[in-house]
């Protein structure tokens, strides 16, 4: 199977399964037009559509693409996302016969209510869940919301490849930085990151067992968030309300 993540938009990635065979899936396509031009450069029929989350820069190319190939849409359950043709939520499966692919759903709220992930073949197509050194940011959910799906996330096998939705990495890197200056294999993944970059090349995927060694949002129980934490006063130490500062920190921090 060959995964391959779309560059679209300002920052997305619209992720791009496919077989040998030439039969192809793709998650949160919020671009129709990128989708359509990969899928004609390398010869490949699309089979079905993923959707994590019903934000328009996740499923704004759609319609488009069903409308050329007919294609079944997966999708949790949100009246703010039309078309879908089946409805999935906590525990389904997904499994297609071309190409082969079998995906758990996992229900993951906190970037919004109905949020969902898929996990299988090796892999977690997240969407804004979970990004490379970072989190999405709590639109709809509480924090204790968001940290439940994380630590949910951090129970899957560490050799899972991580595959967000947007390249955040270089960003993320830079607050990871100030949360836990003194991480050493941190301090090398933003390295990794910048070199690619300058590159124009994606920082993604990512392992979890990478992101668990490096992202303060996996990480609330470490000495490193911990000392974070005490710096800022905090008057309990209950972990929900260590996350809370957490991404109260990112979202002022930009």
């Amino acid at each position: 199977m060959n995964i391959i993540p779309l560059p679209a938009l300002a920052d997305n990635y619209i992720w791009l399964l496919h077989d040998r065979d030439g039969n192809a899936v793709v998650v949160d396509p919020g671009d129709g037009d990128v989708v359509e031009r990969e899928l004609r450069a390398r010869g490949l029929r699309l089979r079905a559509i993923l959707l994590t989350h019903h934000h328009q820069d996740h499923i704004g190319g759609v319609a488009q693409l069903v409308d050329v190939w007919r294609v079944a849409v997966f999708a949790p359950r949100d009246r703010r996302i039309h078309g879908a043709t089946r409805v999935v939520g906590e525990g389904d499966v997904i499994d297609l016969g071309a190409p082969r692919l079998r995906f758990r759903v996992i229900a993951v709220p906190g970037h919004t209510l109905t949020h969902v992930a898929f996990f299988g073949e090796g892999l977690l197509l997240c969407g804004d869940t979970l990004f490379s050194l970072g989190c999405g940011r709590l639109f709809e959910g509480t924090p204790a919301q968001m940290l439940d799906s994380l630590d949910r996330i951090a129970t899957l096998p560490a050799a899972t490849w991580i595959c967000p939705a947007h390249e955040y990495t270089e960003a993320n890197g830079r607050f990871a930085r100030m949360i836990e200056p003194s991480n050493q294999s941190l301090a090398e993944r933003c390295a990794q990151a910048a070199s690619l970059r300058a590159r124009r090349l994606p920082t993604l995927p990512v392992t979890l067992a990478d992101e668990l060694r490096n992202n303060p949002f996996l990480r609330v129980d470490s000495d490193g968030v911990r000392e974070w934490d005490q710096r800022q006063r905090a008057a309990t130490s209950v972990r929900s309300e260590r996350f809370a500062r957490l991404r109260a920190a990112k979202d002022g921090f930009g």
